[in-house]
């Protein structure tokens, strides 16, 4: 049976603790609306989450919803499994019951795609962790229901990748217009462009721009 979490040898660890202050550093060196954004609202949290289908199926579930929100259904939804999801206690619910737990018709039906293709093989969650970041975008965005976005959402916060920019992400955007002081939300092509100059350490800005998003006035 295809494994539907990874070895812990698979990935790197999260990037806390001196690893993190050299990434800030290096981004306030190269940035300075990025060093005075550190300065305002210090280091962001950690925002680690256990890789696996759990972790996607949590993705997808958060698409369109307020974080209050997306937490309230996984807590019924590992009500109903008595843990962890998994794809195959995730099947055996009927759609009455995943509706009841609060998905969607849609996210039913990419919940089901989802742990179809973990169950039989078809996304190698094992395998992922092993690819280069592109590609293992490429292999998550050919399953219904996640997007590029959702893709690197999973990279950056479950495979702990140090170089990715989930550039579509509202506050993120928002984010990015607020440290700049621009009068208009930049577009993501806009961020992904500016992006290139945070390299290797293009996740841990965007944690700091969440970060801001989130505490400054």
């Amino acid at each position: 049976m295809p494994r539907t979490t990874l070895d812990s040898h698979a990935i790197p660890p999260p990037i806390e603790g001196r690893r993190l202050g050299r990434a800030l550093a290096h981004l306030a060196a190269a940035d300075p609306d990025l060093a005075r954004a550190l300065a305002e609202v210090g280091r962001p949290p950690p925002r680690h989450r256990p890789p696996g289908f759990g972790a996607l199926l949590d993705i997808i579930t958060a698409q369109q919803l307020s974080t209050a929100a997306a937490r309230s259904i996984g807590t019924r939804l590992a009500a109903a499994l008595d843990g962890a999801p998994e794809p195959g206690p995730f099947l055996a619910l009927d759609d009455a019951r995943l509706a009841a737990i609060g998905f969607s018709r849609a996210k039913i039906r990419y919940g089901r795609s989802l742990a179809e293709a973990v169950a039989v093989g078809a996304l190698d969650l094992a395998g992922l962790a092993r690819l280069p970041d592109e590609a293992a975008i490429a292999q998550l965005v050919r399953i219904p229901g996640i997007g590029r976005w959702s893709a690197e959402v999973y990279l950056l916060f479950a495979l702990n990748r140090p170089d990715v920019l989930p550039a579509d992400d509202l506050a993120l955007l928002v984010g990015f217009q607020r440290v700049r002081g621009e009068a208009e939300r930049p577009k993501p092509a806009a961020l992904r462009a500016h992006g290139e100059a945070w390299r290797p350490w293009r996740s841990v800005a965007a944690r700091l721009l969440w970060h801001y998003y989130a505490k400054a006035r």
